[in-house]
């Protein structure tokens, strides 16, 4: 079999991607064997794909082929989320290029044309995964506007409601203008924005006296019903039961008394706005005030902004501001940095509004979520620290808005028999809601035409923390086999971000549903960042293109580069050179097999004795790695386990074990070692191949004809065997005396195809396991141990023990010992200066206790040099 000079990744991935894919090897139906069970964190069906679900997808790989290679039934389920802002704000553009505007559409036409762009782009980062080597269940693909997904999301709002779980309220929300949707108070980012403060004039009704208030939004005192003073503030006694005008729009509002406000922020009083603040609706609500709305649902002004209406509020901020100062209802500015709360999704500012919303609550739900992380430990968090972080969320939490004004999702499942706001049943379709509705009104004659359904989505996140149960039907049909056999799954890899969004949601689903956890480990990933420490984005023009990069570098190249520096919770600062770094390793790799394959074999010659050696050596240097290896991933080092491996094969493998059985130039190698080596090698490639999946296939299938059950894909991980640890130490002294060989060779020049002579005194009883290792690699043509020192020889110490090398016709013995002379009498000098300044007493007493210790090393380094010096001249002399 020809093997090729290079390892050429671009054929050799589609080659064993279709191979895998053909053979069916990532499919997996429950059977006999333990499932391993990983759902993938489904990715935005607008997505494309980016470093972050390069490492993501990456991690989950490994995970999934180690367990497949490790006997279990790995199932891995990829999918997609509709994301419903994300995808309908892009359909929502591509409509308004054509020129068709989303509100002269009926729902129907609407969700006809995301169902179009869907089909168009939403299978890009599936496919994308696949460049990467993903192993998922392909076969299992799940979208969350499937019908059976949707139905179990329609299932699962049915049966909170009808636990009494699910309300309707009218509330003050986080309303996103760009997006026209509320969003939950977890998808409000809050941004430090620097603005300014407005300190305004109300007049004092039948007065020509006036109070001053301050606020960030000057555009929102049309919505003013009340001015609020501390009942405390003695500053403002005589405004007490008075009345205050409010500038531009002239509406008269009573001025209250709360304890509420604070008498050392601005002025000391507070304009009520009921309509656009929490905590003035709070305000509004215990006073009785009138409540005043001034924005329509994209944050332009409505009627009550008199000549303003239609603009928006940013603009009419700057405007006002200008009629305010003209008509001296201005005293002044000033510059003010807080927190505004942005759209995760579409960064707009968000406006609190008041509306009707659905809610579920969230405070008997959470319980057991709370306990399987941070009491019982059932679920483990990795790293342990995120906990904190879980713990500040759910002892907060607060119940969660689930409705969105949007079309793209699932449609809320309420059906309106009337005009009143409780007017309404829940039910999973509009025949089970007819039924319901009857009963309720008591009217026999109502049919289908007479019942309205709700207009508002559910958010996405109410489908996704469904998912791990939904995509093996757990909802629909708890005691379908699939849902029995892999549920619950295994781990759950996904970034720190969404660690409340889904991840805590699934842990709160799972309880619900199933009374059980979703997963039992989360692995969590860092970010992605730049060398700057930026965060990867397109907006920067920092992130590669991931494809790009596996053109260049390879897919087992950069699934390298990304894994060996990305510790669990830890950002990533990305660099190509990782990946660079990768691609070097597969070449490594290939050229280590290069040299094996290309080795003449014989049967007839007996195996050395240093192969021997160096095969019981690898053996049990390749078990010590293994429980590194098996202790890293049961703590989900993922990394430290890529470098585990990396340095067996790297240094272990390649710079020492092939080298101790590497035969004469143009001699063969005996069929023992010969074999041995093979076996080393294809246990190796166990081991790198989850990382590593495509480059250990290609060799894999090149040493061996080998039938489809034979591939490296289904093999058999390597199994634990116990090990002689003695013979890994001893190796390590025996690597010192080799060192030392080399290193008298280069500095005397002596070629390495020049055999010598080695003697040694072996004061410390080192085992003598490794000599023949020592002869072969140093080129020695005899060892022996000697009792005295041996005169005229180059000498070097390992430890305590002395090793000699006796000159030959090699060395000029006369210019050695000019050599050496110049250098005793260098470091004599050196050594005087170092005294000089260790007996000053002011440089001693004076000095830092870290300078002072760097010159005492010094000094005893010196010291030893000098020993050592003197000991060589005096061999040659």
């Amino acid at each position: 079999m020809t093997i090729p000079a290079q390892f050429d990744a671009k054929t050799i991935e589609s080659k064993w991607y279709d191979y895998w894919m053909k053979n069916n090897y990532f499919h997996s139906e429950p059977d006999h064997r333990t499932p391993y069970t990983i759902v993938i964190p489904p990715p935005n069906v607008t997505g494309v794909l980016h470093m972050g679900h390069m490492l993501n997808n990456t991690i989950q790989d490994v995970l999934i082929r180690r367990a497949r290679l490790k006997g279990f039934n790995a199932c891995w389920v990829p999918g997609t989320d509709h994301a419903s802002i994300a995808t309908e704000a892009k359909v929502v553009a591509k409509l308004k290029a054509e020129g068709i505007n989303k509100n002269d559409l009926t729902r129907e036409e609407f969700l006809k044309h995301a169902w179009e762009w869907t089909d168009k782009y939403g299978g890009t980062i599936l496919e994308q995964l696949k460049k990467l080597g993903a192993s998922c269940d392909w076969e299992r693909t799940k979208f969350t506007m499937d019908p059976d997904m949707s139905a179990s999301v329609i299932r699962s709002f049915v049966d909170l409601y009808n636990k009494g779980l699910i309300y309707r309220g009218y509330r003050m929300v986080n309303w996103d203008p760009e997006a026209k949707t509320t969003l939950s108070d977890e998808e409000v980012i809050y941004e430090e924005q620097q603005g300014k403060l407005f300190f305004l004039k109300y007049k004092i009704e039948g007065s020509e006296d006036f109070l001053t208030i301050a606020t960030t939004r000057p555009e929102t005192i049309f919505g003013d019903t009340a001015i609020c003073i501390n009942p405390n503030d003695e500053r403002f006694t005589h405004l007490k039961g008075k009345k205050a005008i409010v500038p531009i729009c002239g509406r008269v509002i009573p001025i209250i008394e709360d304890e509420y406000v604070d008498v050392e922020f601005g002025t000391g009083c507070l304009k009520v706005t009921p309509a656009h603040d929490m905590n003035d609706k709070t305000l509004g609500e215990k006073h009785n005030l009138e409540i005043v709305d001034i924005f329509n649902e994209d944050a332009t002004l409505n009627s009550f902004g008199l000549h303003y209406q239609g603009k928006d509020r940013f603009v009419v901020r700057t405007e006002i501001a200008k009629e305010l100062e003209e008509i001296g209802a201005l005293a002044k500015t000033e510059i003010y940095l807080n927190k505004v709360g942005t759209s995760e999704r579409t960064k707009a500012v968000i406006e609190p509004r008041l509306s009707d919303q659905w809610f579920l609550k969230m405070e008997e739900l959470v319980k057991p979520a709370i306990k399987s992380v941070l009491e019982t430990g059932d679920i483990k968090l990795h790293p342990k620290r995120f906990e904190n972080t879980y713990a500040h969320w759910l002892n907060n939490i607060r119940d969660w808005n689930i409705s969105r004004q949007l079309w793209w999702g699932q449609q809320i499942p309420a059906y309106y028999y009337g005009d009143g706001k409780e007017d309404f049943v829940v039910a999973e379709n509009i025949e089970d809601a007819l039924v319901l509705a009857k009963e309720r009104t008591n009217n026999p004659e109502l049919t289908t035409s007479n019942l309205k359904q709700d207009v508002d989505a559910l958010d996405t996140w109410f489908s996704s923390w469904l998912w791990p149960m939904s995509v093996f039907g757990g909802i629909m049909d708890p005691e379908s086999p699939d849902f029995k056999y892999y549920y619950p799954t295994n781990d759950l890899v996904t970034g720190p971000d969404i660690l409340f969004f889904w991840v805590a949601r699934m842990i709160i689903a799972g309880y619900e549903y199933a009374g059980e956890k979703p997963f039992t480990n989360v692995y969590l990933t860092g970010l992605v960042r730049d060398k700057q420490r930026r965060k990867m984005s397109k907006s920067l023009g920092n992130s590669p293109d991931p494809l790009d990069l596996i053109d260049k570098f390879s897919a087992d190249g950069v699934r390298v580069g990304l894994l060996l520096s990305a510790s669990a919770g830890n950002d990533i600062m990305f660099d190509e050179e990782l990946c660079s770094q990768g691609k070097a390793f597969s070449n490594k790799i290939w050229n280590a097999f290069k040299l094996i394959k290309g080795w003449e074999v014989s049967d007839s010659i007996p195996q050395p004795e240093s192969s021997k050696v160096a095969i019981e050596w690898y053996e049990a240097k390749l078990q010590q790695t293994l429980v590194d290896i098996e202790d890293n991933f049961e703590k989900y080092r993922i990394s430290d386990s890529l470098m585990a491996i990396y340095k067996l094969v790297w240094d272990d493998f390649c710079s020492w074990f092939l080298e101790m059985i590497k035969p004469a130039y143009q001699q063969p190698i005996d069929s023992v070692t010969f074999a041995k080596a093979i076996e080393m090698l294809e246990n190796n490639l166990k081991l790198l191949h989850p990382f590593m999946p495509f480059l250990t296939e290609e060799i894999w299938q090149l040493i061996a004809d080998r039938t489809p059950e034979e591939a490296l894909i289904v093999s058999t991980w390597p199994e634990v065997k116990p090990f002689d640890a003695k013979l890994i130490s001893d190796f390590e002294n025996s690597i010192e005396v080799i060192s030392g060989i080399r290193t008298i060779r280069k500095d005397k020049n002596i070629p390495f195809k020049d055999a010598i002579e080695l003697k040694g005194i072996n004061s410390e009883n080192v085992s003598t396991y490794f000599d023949s290792i020592i002869t072969k690699l140093g080129n020695v043509s005899a060892f022996e141990y000697v009792s005295e020192k041996v005169d005229g020889a180059l000498s070097f110490r390992v430890k305590s023990n002395e090793y000699f090398i006796p000159i030959t016709g090699n060395i000029d013995v006369e210019a050695e010992i000019a050599k050496l002379t110049e250098e005793l009498n260098y470091t004599k000098g050196f050594l005087k200066s170092v005294e000089a300044k260790l007996s000053n007493e002011k440089f001693v007493n004076g000095a830092p206790e870290k300078v002072l210790n760097l010159e005492k090393q010094k000094h005893a380094d010196a010291l030893a040099k000098i020993a050592t010096i003197e000991q060589s001249l005096a061999g040659l002399k």
